[in-house]
This record gives structure tokens, sequence and C-alpha cells, in this order.
């Protein structure tokens, strides 16, 4: 019989054939990990109590809260935006303002002073300065013509900021520069038109005084707070109290025992 044995003579034996091994998952990259953090993290973000969730609550009740009652996160950032705004507005209005008397201060040596260069009602103002300041600045280190724009700007100085800021300095400014117009105006007029030229002067400062001194009273300023007077409508009816009734009275003859 036959052996199944394959030990014997010529039989080759089976080679050793290794077992593979489980391949391992891959990792996941850093992107996706991080990719997957940042969902994980949005989606707590968004649930009840997360931070976006209360910053967007927060922003929807801003209006009804106002600026007083509202999160405090958010009214700071939109005081940085107010104060960043201003910021870049005065900044724009700086240069503006700045070019401005860039050009004027160099147009300064072109005012002709002392010169009738002005007409119509103007010039019973303009050209008796004009003249005032040629006749009283020789001898100054600085230009004539300089001396009448520092007037000019002085002037319109006091209105602009006498209207808009009410600052007493300012009005007092206002008030010394009108005067001293209406000084060079009588000043440097001819004698038979002097009286109406100071006067037309004193009209227009007053008439511009108007604007540059809005809202200036000669009425004291109460410091101390009034007194609250609390007025309640009350009616107090008295309640009048119970008046004891009188005993009737007897007859003088009605307690003898012996009455008929």
């Amino acid at each position: 019989m036959q052996s199944n044995d394959n030990t014997g003579p010529g039989r080759q034996e089976l080679a050793y054939l290794p077992v593979p091994l489980p391949k391992e998952p891959a990792k996941p990259s850093r992107l996706a990990a991080l990719r997957e953090a940042l969902r994980d993290w949005w989606d707590r973000a968004w649930d009840i109590d997360g931070v976006l969730y209360d910053m967007w609550d927060d922003v929807l009740s801003a209006p009804d809260d106002g600026l007083r009652h509202m999160a405090p996160w958010l009214r700071a950032v939109l005081m940085v935006a107010g104060v960043s705004f201003i910021v870049l507005m005065a900044k724009g209005a700086g240069e503006v303002l700045l070019q401005a008397l860039h050009q004027i201060l160099t147009a300064v040596p072109k005012v002709q002073v002392g010169v009738d260069t002005s007409n119509g009602v103007a010039a019973v103002v303009d050209q008796p300065v004009r003249t005032y300041i040629a006749q009283h600045s020789t001898g100054l280190p600085v230009a004539a013509s300089t001396v009448y724009t520092l007037w000019l700007l002085t002037g319109i100085t006091g209105l602009l900021l006498g209207f808009l800021t009410r600052n007493n300095g300012v009005r007092a400014m206002w008030t010394a520069w009108g005067a001293a117009t209406v000084f060079m105006v009588w000043t440097a007029t001819p004698d038979t038109s002097r009286p109406v030229a100071a006067g037309l002067a004193a009209l227009a400062w007053t008439l511009l005084s108007a604007v540059a001194l809005r809202g200036l009273t000669l009425r004291r300023r109460v410091i101390g707070r009034p007194a609250k007077v609390s007025v309640r409508p009350e009616i107090h009816i008295p309640v009048p109290y119970p008046v004891p009734a009188e005993p009737a009275e007897q007859h003088p003859h009605s307690s003898c025992p012996f009455r008929d």
C-alpha cells in the first residue's frame, strides 16, 4: 500500500510560506486633523451656551438693551469703531485745512494793502483796515500783507469757533477783534464820512456777533440743583367720630312707686 507521507525519498519538501500580517490603518494627515478639530469647535461654539451663540444673542438684543446695558464686549467694539472713524475724519479734515492754510500763506505776498482793491459795501470796512495796517506796519519784521491775512484769519476763526464751541475765550477774541476793526475804520476813514463808516462797521460786527455769540446769556447760572417739589393729588376725607347718644329725658314722676 502506498503511503501518503511526503517525506519519503524522491519527495520535495514544501517551502515555508510567511503569513501576511494585518495592515495598520493609515494615520490621518495633520491638515485633516486640524480640519476636524475646527469643525468640532465650530459645532460646540454654536450650541446653546456656546461662545458664538452667546455673542450672536448679545448682538440681537443690543437694540433693545441700549448702549448702557448692552454686552461690554459689544460696547467696546462700537467705541473703538467710533473713535477710529473720528480719527480718520479728523485726519482728512486736518489735511484739507493745512493745504488751504498753505495756499493762503503762499498767496500772502500778493495781497495789496493800502490800495482800493475791494468795492461795494465791504469796501467801507475793508479799505480803511488795509490803509490802517499799511500805515502802522512799517518797521515790523513781517510784511503788511501778512498782518492783513492774520487779521482775516483771526476774524474767521473767532466767528466759526464761537458758533461751534461756545467757548468764552474764543468769544472774548471775537469781541476784541470786532472792537479793533471798528477802531481801525474810525481812524483811517476821512473826517467827513467817519461816523457813517464806523456805524456800518459796528452794525456788521453786531450782526455777525449774533452767530459768534450764540447762546450767550447774562442770566446768573444756578450751580446747585433745584429743590424737588413733589405734588401728590390726594384727598383726605375726615372720618367723624361716633357721638354717644344722650339718654332720653325721663318724666319726674315716671319712677315714683306710688304712681297710679
